[in-house]
């Protein structure tokens, strides 16, 4: 795995090349946090299509690894040396801690056809966040589901009891090791690319991610008891840098609106039957993984200590913080109640 060394001054250098007229050149840097084929990585393979084939600007993706971790193209972005950039609010939550909204367990449904309508409809999706990525020279664009996370361990669990004294590896978020406290494990956070060889020498003994990235990655290798818990989905976030788009002529900031929405729907489309398909093929590719779904007693007992997490989101955000949540159960309750 590549891990943030990989930033080499060389990688940097090319980036800055030409970089006094990043606002006006046609060829944007967009970066994201995935493999080649990955949910990211189709979303923003489809974004460069669309502007290609309705421009004269080109796009230049970067995958994962190619600039370092998500923190490393994250201040890129910022910076200006990338125009575009894809990461989870599992990283974002260090700028932004409202973000970590989408980590309180049981918040959102896994029914996938409900999952995408609160996407296409939710004020707080549409409204609220763009406001608070603003603060931070952001421009989103567009926030988008991947999938049903899955937990993956050394061995099968149905209890919290059963992950007591485990280290689940989790990103660098606190509100996700609190999740993972209150679900009896002890949270360990560890940049992506130390992830297979922490699973690999049991330095962890899990992790939780969606079903195609526990197949890209073949975590299912070195983790192969897969655990569908129900407990949420794995959300990501499309955005530029907001001098840079400010600066676009209109005709310009369109076509980046239009792209970002040709993308969305395309990945939507390609995310639907997406889990049964790489579930299938780490079944195909390996006889020691098993399958783990947990009934609604089983999920219940995790799910009775969410509201613990919702505590501590609140105590980490403040009254901003209270409100996003309120207006997330509104939004849910709307699709839900449809």
């Amino acid at each position: 795995m590549m891990v943030r060394n990989l930033l080499t001054a060389a990688s940097v250098g090319a980036l800055l090349f030409g970089l006094s007229a990043a606002a006006s050149a046609d060829n944007w840097r967009y970066a994201h946090e995935e493999f080649e084929g990955d949910v990211q990585d189709v979303f923003a393979v489809a974004f460069k299509e669309y502007v290609e084939d309705n421009s004269d600007h080109t796009v230049q993706i970067y995958r994962f690894g190619e600039l370092g971790e998500s923190d490393d193209i994250m201040e890129q972005t910022q910076a200006g040396i990338l125009q575009f950039v894809n990461q989870s609010p599992g990283f974002t939550g260090s700028l932004i801690p409202e973000a970590q909204i989408f980590f309180i367990p049981y918040l959102l449904p896994t029914d996938e056809e409900t999952v995408v309508e609160f996407f296409n409809t939710s004020t707080a999706i549409h409204e609220t966040f763009p406001e608070l990525y603003a603060e931070q020279g952001l421009e989103l664009l567009k926030m988008y589901p991947e999938g049903e996370m899955v937990v993956t361990l050394d061995e099968p669990f149905t209890t919290p009891d059963e992950l007591r004294g485990k280290n689940i590896r989790t990103m660098t978020n606190p509100l996700l090791s609190e999740t993972y406290r209150a679900f009896g494990a002890t949270p360990t956070p560890l940049p992506w690319g130390e992830v297979y060889g922490g699973l690999q020498t049991n330095i962890i003994q899990g992790q939780e991610n969606p079903i195609f990235w526990i197949e890209s990655g073949g975590l299912y290798e070195v983790s192969p008891n897969l655990v569908f818990t129900g407990h949420g989905w794995f959300t990501t976030a499309m955005m530029a840098n907001q001098d840079f788009f400010d600066g676009l002529s209109e005709e310009d900031q369109q076509l980046v609106r239009d792209a970002t929405e040709a993308a969305y729907e395309h990945t939507i489309e390609h995310i639907s039957g997406l889990a049964d398909d790489s579930l299938a093929a780490i079944q195909e590719a390996s006889d020691e993984v098993t399958v783990t779904r947990l009934d609604e007693e089983q999920i219940e007992a995790f799910r009775e200590r969410a509201p613990q997490v919702e505590e501590r989101f609140v105590e980490m955000t403040g009254d901003r913080g209270a409100e996003l949540l309120q207006q997330f159960k509104d939004d849910l309750e709307a699709v839900t109640n449809e």
